[in-house]
């Protein structure tokens, strides 16, 4: 490939903040078969002693606090604050759950089966490793995604390379190092650096499973591409979450969780808040109260612990952000609040201010494209019903929310709407739940990243029965008219009504005692 690195670069200042090795796309296959010699080794452990290593790592994080947080404030341009609750914190009890959760969830449990035709099989389901899981992650989520994605594929027994985005190479550097500190086998997780090339070398080599999280196009070609294949894949295309107010909400609270909701992290993170829905008897304070928090949002240097909004992660973000809502500005719609704000202090470029619209017209590529910054559009409905249709019509179906003071109301919407998590008077943008299963529906995405369903699905169900060694089965042949009716009387035996139940026992007995003296005889005899 043209460059031997990757150079690290803050979208703060522009310094550059290191460079690491990045990997030829040529070489991935190689680097798949150097980590499915190490993972045997891994999956011979018990269950017990993988959570032990991830026990490890989340103290690993801990200890290293302060040095992760400046780094991911630095090359992710995320504010201190949110760098620790939706990053490291979600990434200490990721580990924690993963290691408490983990035996539980994998462990080998009793499968109960009929004894009508197997009166002494005893039945086991146990779960095997994969193999080799490749993890595809974007520069958005640069910590807490990626090294929750790698401890659940560890967890179940596998070895994982990691593909991290080129913005974020220094972050995915630091969760290899929380692992090698936690003392797993060396090699057992590697990270491959290099962007789309390199991922896409990941997604097509022989590994068991591919966990991707980036946009849209990508993910379908990571579908396609696994899909050509017959090979697992875990994807979350993210989405453009819809939060619905209805009259009874709290004021103070929706308009609050609109702002957080929407703006956290620039409106970067995958499940950021795009558009709200609020009912008409409520819209217009909606509409004010989040403009007025809005414009008091600081916009600056995220080094700086008050600061609120930092930069975009890349520069092409900013044009892109003001080519969508000046062209729907243009076609009617109001910003209330917001845009490019230049000559930022202490900020190497143009950042954007939290913006607000309404009368967003309907055909406006605003409503339907990714949009990589802090944009929430406001949309007055007549009821809860109208809400509703219009959430479900667009597309997406990562995750929506519900406002209001009835729960019973709250969740019969969150039973309608198309997606695959529903808050209710909240809105999760981030895996910041290790126990909740994270994913899509409606085309935003494939299978879960969390949850007991994530750790499920980075292992093999493996079915293991058992009977005694001697005798034999009543049902193997050789037939004849007797085994015949012993099995009729069994099913009438089995019968909701009085007389079949009563014609078994009148005429099936003496065919059932022979099948049993047989079998019995068989047994005697080994």
């Amino acid at each position: 490939m043209a460059h031997v690195t990757v150079t690290s670069v803050s979208p703060i200042d522009g310094a550059t903040l290191g460079s690491v090795p990045a990997t030829a796309p040529d070489r991935v296959a190689a680097e798949v078969e150097a980590a499915a010699l190490v993972q045997p080794l891994w999956a011979q452990l018990r269950l017990t002693d993988r959570a032990r290593y991830l026990r490890r790592a989340a103290q690993a994080v801990i200890d290293e606090w302060d040095e992760l947080s400046e780094l991911l404030v630095r090359e992710g341009a995320r504010p201190r604050a949110e760098v620790a609750t939706m990053e490291l914190l979600p990434a200490v009890d990721t580990l924690q759950w993963l290691a408490d959760a983990g035996p539980k969830v994998l462990g080998t449990r009793r499968v109960p089966v009929s004894r009508t035709l197997f009166p002494v099989k005893r039945a086991r389901l146990t779960h095997a490793p994969l193999g080799v899981v490749g993890v595809l992650t974007p520069a958005s989520e640069p910590f807490a995604t990626p090294l929750g994605d790698v401890a659940v594929a560890l967890m179940a027994g596998n070895a994982v390379l990691l593909a991290p985005s080129a913005l974020a190479p220094l972050a995915a550097e630091r969760v290899l190092r929380v692992f090698a500190r936690a003392g797993i086998p060396e090699g057992l997780v590697r990270v491959l650096h290099g962007g789309p090339e390199v991922g896409r070398a990941l997604v097509r080599a022989p590994i068991a499973q591919v966990r991707f999280t980036g946009s849209d196009e990508a993910g379908r070609d990571v579908e396609a591409a696994r899909a050509r294949e017959l090979h697992r894949a875990a994807i979350d295309v993210g989405g453009r979450d819809a939060m619905l107010v209805l009259a009874d909400a709290d004021p103070e609270r929706s308009s609050v969780g609109a702002t957080w909701a929407a703006f956290a992290h620039a409106g970067q993170c995958g499940g950021s808040v795009k558009r709200a829905y609020v009912v008409a008897s409520r819209a217009e304070r909606f509409v004010a109260d989040v403009s007025a928090l809005a414009r008091a949002m600081r916009v600056g240097d995220p080094r700086e612990a008050e600061i609120e909004i930092g930069p975009p992660l890349a520069a092409d973000r900013v044009e892109t952000v003001r080519k969508l809502v000046d062209a729907a500005v243009a076609g009617g719609a109001t910003l209330h609040c917001g845009g490019v704000v230049d000559d930022v202090p202490g900020l190497a470029g143009p950042a954007l201010a939290p913006m607000v619209l309404t009368a967003v017209p309907a055909d406006a590529d605003l409503r339907s494209a990714a949009v990589p910054g802090p944009v929430l559009v406001v949309d007055t409905v007549a009821d809860e019903d109208e809400a509703i249709v219009r959430a479900n019509a667009a597309r997406g179906g990562l995750g929506a929310s519900v406002w209001t003071a009835n729960r019973h109301r709250g969740t019969r919407i969150a039973r309608e709407l198309r997606a695959g998590m529903v808050w209710g008077n909240d809105h999760q943008v981030t895996r910041a739940a290790p126990q909740l299963p994270w994913g899509a529906i409606g085309g935003a995405g494939l299978g879960r990243a969390r949850g007991a369903d994530a750790l499920r699905a980075s292992a093999e169900p493996k079915l293991i029965t058992w009977d005694p060694p001697g005798g034999r089965a009543a049902w193997w042949a050789p037939y004849d008219g007797t085994a015949v009716a012993a099995w009729h009387a069994l099913a009438q035996l089995r019968s909701v009504r009085d007389q079949d139940r009563e014609d078994a026992l009148r005429t099936g007995v003496l065919p059932l005692a022979r099948i049993a003296a047989r079998t019995a005889r068989a047994a005697r005899r080994d």
